[in-house]
């Protein structure tokens, strides 16, 4: 039966069946061209679909590369692999054409013009046209064509996909000119109904939401509900439609409006001249016991590189403490002075009348080892109570600057300066102190701001060692406390995304970054995936936070009519079958978000919205598969186990995992067998690292591993297996050989697959 045969059923004519057939990605999958695309979206940055919704989430699996994977796992592998090859880079548009069609339109139109006149090639019909395309893509590498081109999500579908859908057709015995068309019809084929994919590490939403964009009902789970709730927002903001998007950005416009006339209310942002505070700077201060000094505690002095500010210890001697005044215009070698702050090499470093001071922080601490030879200290541990420091603890904390901009003018246009403190911000101050302590433990009860401990972990010790925190508010200085509760206050599930961003880009963990932009920039906590505590951070204004709650999120709308079922469960527990697994699991030196998270967990657990209610609000930290020893290899066959037992008997899975360790293999591997399953195909996709794509190397990237279900045991001998597996791995290189020679005719000297590439498949 070949691809554009039909069965018949009395009167009906129906689809071929696929149901038994193999998957394209069991035969095939042109890794390098993939490699390519997916380095192109990694570097993308906040330009990738989903990083809005949530970019402190690390570990996305890029959009392409999950596309290609769901694809590869629909489409089937026939008896012409080579034009099952130019389909598939069809529709994934990796082919010439629509390499060409991903040129900005000006830009294809002027090259065209140009080459076509300059080499006198025919234009007279559309084959003419393609053939030149395709002369002229031929002068240039895959690699760098993709440089010069958009990514394929950003081109507009009907003009980039619209002439393929013949081909497309043609081939696979369908009737689709859409991609959520193709899908169903190639479900049907292979399932009886609409494909159903399943994500039970569903992290920030990569993968069900690549899948639904495709046209596949999904199955989305994790046991973190931050990840549940990054999954729901790119299926119903990103995937929602125009009338739904038109309704947040009212939403959206409304709650600032709301917020900012509640901090107006308080004038606390206001000079009272047409300035509102962008960044409030603070920095931990210490009582240094040899003299009874203060000192601020600055690893430099420098405030803005860009407007040339540094701040100046002034010495008070009757009240020994420095003032903090502001150097404006400061010269190439104050400067470079400046960037010796008072605390360096863990030493506090002051002078006086010419003397330097010196004292080491771990001395002021008590720092000392326990009986267990674990590290302590004498910090006073933080109660619930308590949201700043109090008068006889160790670190006391200070406004030391603040950068003020005209009223209204955020943006590279804005108007603003940096300025000393002066009495009227030290009363401003004072408002913000009372009325949080006013209302702290009301907004507690509420659950507008956290009343959670943090427990102790690898990386939330680093809080409570380092500062004496205890509780998740303890993060936050009073002006981080009193925006984040209005904000929580008055935001409805859809904007809990832009409350969680403010979280990231606005706590006591957020780094003073002199480097960054004309003057410097407040940081996000999670710069990287730890707790990182600071001598001295930013606070924004409103005004300056604000823009995270206006977000202008990515725009696919999905198919209304897809199902789509997302739960907050360990993946040992789901009992939802599915068709089709792409998954992402954790391992070994994974990102320990079961800790870190709980940094946002802790803002929405007490009053979550009735869209993410039915969630358990807690990490579960013990639930967490973490580690490389027994229990995490055990936990993986009970997560892997439950989801073969809910996967079609025809169905398939793909594990997609990046680690250096060479044990991975036989761990993974293991675990695969264990869970009733077998390897079908492995791939390796580069997806971090432009050396390695211009060199060949495999420095890191992502592998793929092909699953089926291990349904009845064969009995061989050694040898007979031997030479079965000889003849297979002979005929798998010599096809992806033959695939290299077609690809030379129409890349320069380029192959679609190397040698690493031929030793994967022969795996």
């Amino acid at each position: 039966m070949t691809q554009n045969d039909t069965e018949s059923t009395g009167n009906k004519i129906v689809p071929f069946s696929l149901k038994d057939a193999p998957a394209l990605i069991e035969k095939l999958l042109p890794v390098q061209k993939l490699s390519v695309e997916a380095y192109k979206e990694n570097m993308a940055a906040g330009g990738k679909t989903l990083a809005t919704m949530g970019s402190y989430w690390k570990g996305r699996k890029v959009l392409v590369l999950n596309k290609a994977v769901i694809l590869g796992t629909l489409l089937p592998a026939t008896n012409d692999l080579r034009k099952d090859l130019e389909i598939f880079e069809m529709l994934m548009a990796m082919d010439a054409d629509s390499l060409w069609r991903r040129f900005p339109r000006s830009e294809a139109l002027s090259k065209a013009a140009s080459n076509f006149k300059a080499e006198g090639w025919d234009t007279s019909s559309p084959e003419a046209k393609a053939a030149n395309t395709r002369r002229t893509l031929a002068q240039t590498s895959y690699r760098e064509s993709v440089r010069q081109v958009e990514r394929a999500e950003s081109v507009d579908q009907s003009y980039l996909y619209g002439p393929i859908w013949g081909s497309v057709n043609a081939h696979l015995g369908t009737n689709a000119f859409s991609f959520p068309e193709l899908t169903e019809q190639l479900g049907m084929m292979r399932f009886g109904h609409r494909p159903k994919v399943a994500d039970t590490f569903s992290g920030s939403g990569q993968i069900p939401f690549e899948a639904a964009r495709l046209g596949c009902d999904v199955y989305a789970s994790d046991l973190n509900p931050i990840a549940t709730m990054l999954t729901w927002g790119a299926l119903n903001i990103v995937g929602a439609d125009t009338s739904e998007r038109a309704e947040l950005e009212e939403s959206q416009e409304r709650l600032v409006k709301v917020v900012r006339d509640q901090i107006d209310a308080l004038q606390i942002e206001s000079d009272g001249a047409g300035w509102r505070g962008k960044v409030y700077l603070y920095c931990l201060e210490v009582t240094d016991p040899a003299t009874g000094w203060k000192v601020p505690l600055m690893p430099s002095r420098v405030v803005s590189k860009g407007y040339r500010v540094v701040a100046k210890l002034v010495p008070d001697f009757a009240n020994k403490r420095f003032d903090i005044e502001l150097l404006q215009n400061a010269t190439d070698k104050d400067l470079s002075e400046a960037t010796k702050g008072t605390i360096t090499g863990g030493e506090v470093v002051y002078t006086l009348e010419g003397a330097e001071h010196r004292i080491k922080l771990s001395t002021l601490r008590g720092d000392h080892k326990l009986s267990d030879g674990s590290n302590a200290n004498r910090l006073r541990m933080w109660e619930k109570s308590d949201f700043m420091p109090r008068a006889d603890d160790l670190y006391q904390e200070r406004l030391y600057a603040v950068q003020w901009m005209k009223d209204g003018a955020i943006g590279k246009s804005e108007k603003s300066q940096f300025r000393s403190v002066t009495e009227d911000d030290l009363i401003r101050e004072q408002t913000v102190n009372e009325y949080v302590a006013a209302h702290l433990a009301e907004w507690q009860e509420a659950g507008w701001v956290p009343d959670m401990r943090i427990e102790p972990g690898d990386k939330t010790d680093e809080p409570i060692r380092t500062r004496g925190w205890t509780y998740w508010h303890h993060l936050f200085n009073p002006r981080q406390l009193l925006t984040a509760a209005l904000i929580n206050q008055h935001s409805d599930a859809r904007l809990k995304f832009g409350v969680a961003q403010v979280l990231n880009w606005n706590s006591r963990l957020s780094m003073w970054d002199i480097h960054v932009g004309g003057g410097g920039a407040v940081q996000k906590t999670f710069i990287n995936q730890a707790l990182n505590t600071f001598y001295n951070y930013g606070t924004r204004g409103f005004d300056n936070a604000a823009p995270f709650l206006k977000a202008a999120y990515k725009s696919f709308p999905l198919d209304q009519n897809l199902h789509a079922e997302i739960e907050a469960l360990p993946a040992s527990s789901i009992t939802t079958p599915f068709d089709i697994a792409v998954t992402d699991p954790p391992y070994g030196d994974a990102v320990k978000y079961e800790e870190i998270y709980e940094f946002f967990i802790a803002w929405l657990r007490k009053n979550p919205p009735p869209e993410f209610a039915g969630w358990t609000w807690d990490s579960r930290r013990a639930l967490a598969i973490k580690g490389e020893d027994h229990n995490f290899k055990t936990e993986m066959v009970a997560a892997y186990k439950a989801m073969t037992n809910c996967m079609a008997d025809n169905g398939m899975q793909v594990i997609m995992f990046t680690h250096q360790s060479g044990s991975i293999w036989a761990d993974m591997s293991n675990i695969v067998w264990a869970s009733g399953l077998q390897v079908s195909a492995a791939w390796y996709v580069v997806t971090e690292t432009d050396s390695a794509l211009r060199q060949g190397q495999y420095i890191k990237g992502t592998i793929l591993l092909v699953l089926r279900k291990r349904l009845d045991n064969k009995a061989t001998s050694r040898d007979e297996l031997a030479y079965e597996i000889e003849d297979e791995v002979k005929s798998q290189v010599e096809l992806l050989t033959g695939l290299n020679q077609d690809a030379k005719d129409l890349y320069r000297d380029e192959n679609l697959f190397e040698d690493a590439d031929l030793q994967m498949a022969g795996y």
